[in-house]
């Protein structure tokens, strides 16, 4: 990939949403933050594939990555985008829209490689929704994120999250206030975890289903990265959330390494 050129740069707009993003989450619970990101990295190519667990995870991911200097544009559902207010934000900072079970889908996987050859930060979740599974490990993921990384050949560090799933429940709105409010008065450990990049070459070098196999790489570093942020919870977690359904259909059958 030619990265001789200059790298796009985040508008000021959304380096204020990432500071915003920070108190916010510092409000509302303790976040630790660990793992190195190569200083060669953080302004891209990269892809950043995170897990998904709650629908406060996008200020969790963007508090986080202004912990580490990183100012990634984020492939987000389309809902954000057709919001009267935050959906002008989302298109002025650069996200990028995912229509989701539309024609219009492969859209954003367009965007996002165009994004990354242009020497962008891009940050997915390859589940491709909150985790379902019983235990909120990392889901069986989409493609996607292992076809961006395949096609502009570039790094990929798993994102390992745990904890926000204790700030806003599984279907805020609905919710959202009384969670807010257990954790103002609780303050959750919110950890995550930069992980070290990810080699898909092998994957990509295997022939037909390279996609595949990157994709189930991507999801057991994950695995492996959450594992020693939830220690104590190896099986079910401690917090249940009763709005949160349960589907097995997509479990992962992770290796722990």
């Amino acid at each position: 990939m030619d990265t001789a050129h200059s790298p796009w740069q985040p508008p000021l707009i959304w380096r204020a949403a990432q500071l915003l993003a920070r108190a916010l989450v510092g409000l509302l619970a303790r976040l630790e933050v660990t793992g190195e990101v190569p200083a060669h990295l953080r302004r891209g190519p990269l892809v950043l594939a995170a897990n998904h667990i709650s629908p406060f995870d996008p200020v969790v991911m963007a508090a986080a990555c202004q912990a580490r200097g990183i100012a990634p544009r984020i492939m987000a559902t389309a809902g954000l985008f057709r919001a009267p207010v935050l959906g002008s934000l989302m298109r002025h900072a650069g996200h990028i829209r995912v229509d989701r079970g539309t024609d219009a889908v492969h859209r954003a996987l367009e965007a996002a490689t165009a994004a990354v050859a242009g020497g962008s930060v891009i940050l997915i979740y390859p589940e491709g929704r909150i985790s379902l599974d019983p235990g909120i490990w990392p889901e069986r993921g989409k493609t996607g994120a292992a076809r961006l990384a395949l096609a502009c050949a570039a790094p990929v560090i798993p994102v390992a999250q745990w904890g926000a799933h204790e700030v806003l429940p599984y279907r805020a709105p609905r919710g959202m206030l009384r969670g807010v409010a257990r954790a103002l008065w609780r303050r959750p450990v919110i950890r995550v975890h930069f992980g070290a990049p990810i080699d898909l070459q092998e994957a990509a070098a295997s022939g037909p289903g390279a996609a595949r196999r990157a994709t189930d790489q991507i999801i057991d570093a994950l695995t492996d990265s959450l594992a020693p942020l939830r220690p104590d919870e190896p099986g079910r977690p401690r917090h249940i959330d009763p709005s949160r359904p349960s589907d097995p259909s997509r479990t992962h059958r992770r290796r722990l390494g």
